[in-house]
């Protein structure tokens, strides 16, 4: 079983640069989309966005769970 994210880091703009897993380690946001790229990381999507990949929760009719809306850490 993967490990999934729960919670984010953010820069001053409000963009996601950093998450921890359920493990608690922490990885850099492009650490986190070549994990997720090769399923080691649950219930997160990795989609081309503004010519780059970018990661995304699970469509399942919630947003709660979005990665936006995680809790957040220094």
């Amino acid at each position: 079983m993967g490990e999934r994210i729960i919670s984010v880091k953010k820069n001053t703009d409000g963009d996601i640069v950093a998450v921890k897993l359920s493990s608690g380690k922490i990885l850099q946001y492009d650490e986190a989309v070549e994990k997720a790229k090769k399923g080691e990381i649950e219930h997160v999507d990795v989609v081309q966005r503004y010519d780059r990949d970018i990661l995304r929760s699970e469509a399942d009719g919630t947003t709660e769970n979005n990665l936006d809306r995680l809790p957040t850490f220094e």
